[in-house]
């Protein structure tokens, strides 16, 4: 394994690990009201693209990391707008889950 694939791999533990935990925060919380939309929306487009870029050269570790960063920038993206379109706010969170979920 060459220096520059050690170097990669090493760049995709960091992004990936860099992305999670606000996917974690985000899927148990359902909070988005301070993220936003507009970098999770570019993020996930870089992504795809870097995604793709790896493909087309063959780079492993740039097309993992960057599927991966895809998919959880999608997600959190995906929650935001469903929390933006349907107005639900942290309040009206906080008090569906104090009311056990009704």
């Amino acid at each position: 394994m060459e220096t520059s694939d050690i170097i990669g791999y090493i760049a995709s533990i960091c992004m990936v690990f860099g992305y999670l935990p606000q996917t974690i925060h985000t899927i148990r919380t359902r909070k988005t009201d301070d993220i936003a939309l507009g970098t999770f929306l570019l993020m996930g487009i870089g992504g795809f693209f870097f995604g793709l870029q790896g493909f087309l050269l063959g780079n492993l570790p740039l097309l993992l990391t960057n599927i991966i960063t895809f998919t959880l920038s999608a997600i959190i993206f995906g929650i935001k707008m469903y929390n933006d379109y349907f107005h639900i706010k942290d309040k009206d969170i906080d008090r569906t889950k104090r009311e056990g979920g009704k």
